[in-house]
């Protein structure tokens, strides 16, 4: 995938690549950093946000702001015009971020939207509860 603004480095490209792998799930900076480091490749936080932004501004990845004091996650969308928002699930007790599309969860949105004229942004929207493995002790672990 070739960026319209700016150089590529190795850097740069190592982050994409990283997004690309990962395109299933959401990403933290952080995780991004201890990535590069894990590979042999020592790259600033600083370094890291700037070229998430970029990244954000073109379209290739999308940030989502999860909750106060956790920060942002992004997720890859490359040139997928049919990526669309979705809703988050949260496990309080493991941590997992999970996105969902839920055609009754879109359908109570338009309810939202329709009845109530409020406008949901499933950027920030999450459900928080347990997950499969984390409701069912004799699953965990």
């Amino acid at each position: 995938m070739a960026l319209t603004n700016g150089y590529k480095t190795k850097q740069r490209d190592l982050i994409l690549n990283y997004f690309i792998e990962n395109n299933d799930r959401h990403v933290t900076a952080e995780e991004v950093v201890e990535h590069l480091k894990d590979q042999g490749t020592s790259v600033g936080k600083s370094t890291v946000y700037r070229y998430l932004e970029k990244l954000v501004s073109q379209g290739i990845v999308r940030r989502f702001f999860i909750e106060e004091g956790y920060g942002a996650c992004y997720q890859y969308i490359g040139n997928n015009e049919q990526c669309h928002e979705h809703f988050h699930l949260k496990c309080l007790s493991c941590g997992a971020l999970l996105h969902i599309e839920c055609d009754f969860l879109v359908e109570a949105e338009r309810h939202i939207v329709n009845d109530h004229g409020f406008i949901i942004d499933n950027t920030k929207t999450v459900l928080y509860g347990l997950c499969d493995k984390c409701k069912d002790p004799e699953i965990k672990g």
